[in-house]
């Protein structure tokens, strides 16, 4: 970064100027109301997660609260100095780009060191690993500088594709969006063993292991009787957005649109009622998802055009192949998204049947068979469905037959704009009363 940005910044800033004061008095009110909501909806939803799961969990908790305060302020300041508008008008981009080469490098630093260590062939893995080491604390420095430039520039450009949906207030996306790259924290994920449904969501620290993972889910299976999984997230709606450092911008762009569709939801009926039950947490997954999805291709469109995915590509993601040809020769590529899609009907129809013991056999098998296929999932249950079945915005997968998903689609497919969709599902407070939406759209 050319530093006669910033020194224009502190050459022209009217640190006292009284209108000044008072714009950022405003601001400050307004951030610390919305960041104590978003927070304090969190912390209500910790308080009610079941006392039995917690006994194993609470020492070992992420902190939102501290998380939440530390980047509000960095968010502040920021905005404070607004520092897009000290970027040339071609050079935003680049800095976007440029954060994310630092990340891809950072990663594969860490695999280098990572490789080394793992070596039984190198004795002085510490000399080994010194240049990858030095590199590496350079990058991370690298990239420390470059963050706030970039998550400025990726929250405005989101924000004017937003506006361009109609999916703003005065101009100004409600709440505004604002997103911080972090390590995030794992979820251990909880459902009974007689049915897929989510009964817990606990956050918690982000640096665990595999091993430590699996020892604790073991821990509440064991003594709980329940189906348990501590998986990895994307992001987290509080306020400012958590969302996981990565150098694929489609991912970034699509999962602060998605997180930030949460915090709009937040603030309506839809959003506030995210755990009343199953339904209402698919709908609101599935919504933010469908949502992610259109504003982040939009922004890939507007300003990294390059980085857009073949079309081609995105057919294949998004459907499902015909099998039904008896002349076709060639062996089909395997299909993720068909085959999870087939383990969730059958392990429904044998939870439905009381078999809970031959589902959790044949999820074992299934999963070995996925091993087998590339796809490294490190362990398959009913609470694997219960988190990943609520992201529903394509068809098949872990999801199963439930016509949750299927039903927001049809909302969204029957809405005349994006804006609409999400104006009027935000509304929803039930199943049925979003069947009656589908069913009865609005005339002409």
């Amino acid at each position: 970064m050319n530093k006669k940005y910033l020194q224009n910044f502190y050459n022209q800033y009217k640190v006292f100027d009284f209108l000044h004061t008072i714009r950022q008095c405003g601001i400050i009110s307004f951030w610390i109301f919305l960041s104590v909501l978003f927070t304090t909806s969190s912390s209500l939803l910790v308080q009610e997660y079941p006392g039995k799961v917690r006994q194993y969990t609470h020492t070992i908790e992420f902190d939102y609260v501290n998380w939440t305060f530390d980047a509000f302020w960095q968010k502040f300041l920021q905005s404070s100095i607004r520092l897009e508008d000290y970027l040339p008008e071609k050079q935003p981009s680049g800095i976007v780009r440029e954060y994310l080469r630092s990340v891809r490098q950072i990663s594969q630093l860490e695999s280098q060191i990572n490789v080394i260590y793992a070596d039984p062939k190198i004795t002085d893995k510490v000399a080994a690993a010194k240049s990858y080491q030095l590199q590496l604390d350079q990058f991370n420095a690298y990239k420390k500088q470059l963050a706030p430039y970039a998550e400025s520039t990726l929250q405005s450009q989101i924000s004017t594709i937003l506006s361009e949906n109609g999916l703003t207030l005065i101009g100004q996306p409600i709440p505004p969006v604002l997103y911080h790259s972090t390590p995030l924290p794992m979820a251990l994920i909880v459902s009974p063993r007689n049915k897929i449904q989510q009964d817990a969501n606990i956050s918690l620290l982000a640096d665990m292991t595999a091993g430590d993972m699996a020892a604790l889910e073991d821990e509440v299976m064991k003594n709980l009787n329940v189906s348990a999984l501590v998986v990895p997230i994307g992001g987290v709606g509080i306020y400012p957005t958590m969302v996981m450092s990565t150098s694929d911008l489609s991912f970034l762009a699509e999962t602060v649109a998605h997180e930030w569709t949460h915090n709009f939801l937040t603030l309506r009926p839809l959003g506030i009622n995210y755990e009343t039950n199953s339904d209402l947490r698919t709908i609101n997954e599935t919504t933010a998802s469908i949502v992610g999805t259109e504003i982040g291709k939009q922004v890939l469109k507007r300003y990294y055009p390059d980085l857009l995915p073949p079309e081609s590509e995105i057919s294949t993601q998004d459907t499902t192949s015909d099998t039904s040809n008896p002349q076709a020769t060639e062996p089909e590529p395997f299909n993720f998204r068909r085959e999870m899609h087939t383990t969730r009907v059958q392990v429904d129809k044998l939870l439905a049947e009381n078999k809970i013991d031959a589902a959790e056999t044949y999820m074992e098998q299934r999963r070995q068979f996925f091993w087998d296929n590339g796809y490294m999932i490190r362990r398959l249950n009913q609470a694997y469905f219960a988190f990943y079945g609520a992201y529903a915005d394509t068809p098949g997968g872990a999801a199963g037959t439930d016509p949750v998903g299927p039903m927001v689609r049809a909302l969204r497919k029957q809405s005349s704009s994006l804006a609409a969709f999400l104006n009027q599902i935000s509304m929803v407070t039930s199943f049925d009363q979003l069947t009656r939406m589908v069913d009865n759209p609005p005339a002409g």
